[in-house]
């Protein structure tokens, strides 16, 4: 269900930006605590979940399919009355009293928002990296490192992530690949060091990947190096060359890092009045289903909390002037 085009909706207590597990864990808290919410997504719910063939290390499930857990979390929230609606939004603004948020349906006025709306890692786009993805293509070493055992892998990148999750990896890959474009590491000295020292991985430098290759699953790639074409043999590609956080849609100033994290307090509130961040988009040490429903719970406990000081304030001050007139 989505509101009708140029509408303004005023009547909701809260709006939360996204559906991946921590907007889909707001959205259940601030229902529970009867709240009036509204979960904007512009695609089906569940977030990068949907991009994960199979997780095995969410409390409570030994073994679960992304789409599966994100259709569980979904039904969940709708059943304390989370209601969801796909719209894509496109700014949101502090107006003071109330926050506004745009969408390409609507146009939301409300006390607090919950901003969910992740991230993005960023792709080589080769070709055989999005068929493979799920079979063999991987954006996560923690979540899919497991499923790798005994194997031959390649990742790819040069910087911090790429060094610390190929150093992770070789927990359970037989050897580990390191694969990158440059002539040298990008890696602060230390991370880099110690993942060399690490009989496991092996360095291909000046190397550019071509593509990924494979029938059912991941076999091997296609790489050039010194303007030679090689292929190599592995079972899997880990991809660590950035993520990108989506938080292009803010008309207000909202402290970030260099990255583009955005920066919160425990509460899980940003520098703008009204406004919290959750999950993925917000600076954090990691990136697990877990802490991104941790997150989302916090947010919605602390934007309840908010909504009842800010009604027992508007109180206050009503009776004040009422006093003040009689």
């Amino acid at each position: 269900m989505s509101s009708k085009p140029g509408k303004i909706e005023d009547s909701y207590d809260v709006v939360i930006v996204g559906g991946g597990p921590a907007g889909l864990a707001a959205g259940l808290y601030a229902a529970r605590t009867n709240l009036k919410v509204v979960l904007l997504e512009r695609g089906i719910p569940g977030g990068e979940l949907l991009n994960t063939e199979l997780i095995e290390d969410y409390p409570g499930f030994r073994s679960i399919t992304g789409f599966e857990l994100a259709q569980k979390m979904e039904a969940h929230a709708r059943d304390f009355g989370l209601e969801i609606r796909m719209e894509e939004v496109q700014l949101i603004k502090n107006m003071g009293e109330y926050r506004e948020v745009k969408t390409n349906r609507a146009t939301y006025h409300v006390p607090a928002v919950i901003v969910a709306s992740g991230g993005t890692p960023k792709k080589l786009g080769v070709p055989g990296e999005a068929e493979f993805a799920g079979r063999g293509v991987s954006y996560c070493a923690v979540c899919d490192g497991a499923f790798f055992t005994g194997e031959e892998i390649a990742v790819v990148g040069g910087g911090d992530s790429a060094m610390e999750e190929a150093d992770f990896l070789t927990r359970y890959a037989s050897k580990v690949y390191l694969i990158h474009r440059r002539s040298e590491f990008r890696a602060q000295a230390i991370i880099r060091d110690r993942a060399l020292a690490n009989p496991k991985i092996t360095t291909i430098l000046n190397a550019q990947v071509k593509s990924i290759n494979g029938d059912d699953k991941v076999t091997s790639i296609t790489y050039v190096q010194d303007g030679v074409e090689k292929e190599l043999s592995v079972a899997g590609v880990f991809i660590f060359i950035g993520f990108q956080p989506n938080n292009n849609f803010f008309a207000d100033h909202v402290e970030h890092d260099e990255v583009g994290y955005i920066i919160t307090d425990q509460t899980m509130a940003t520098n703008i009045p009204g406004i919290w961040a959750v999950g993925d988009v917000r600076h954090q040490l990691t990136k697990q289903i877990t802490t991104a429903v941790g997150d989302g719970t916090t947010a919605a406990i602390a934007v309840a909390k908010y909504l009842a000081e800010l009604k027992h304030a508007k109180a206050v001050s009503k009776a004040n002037a009422q006093s003040n007139t009689e």
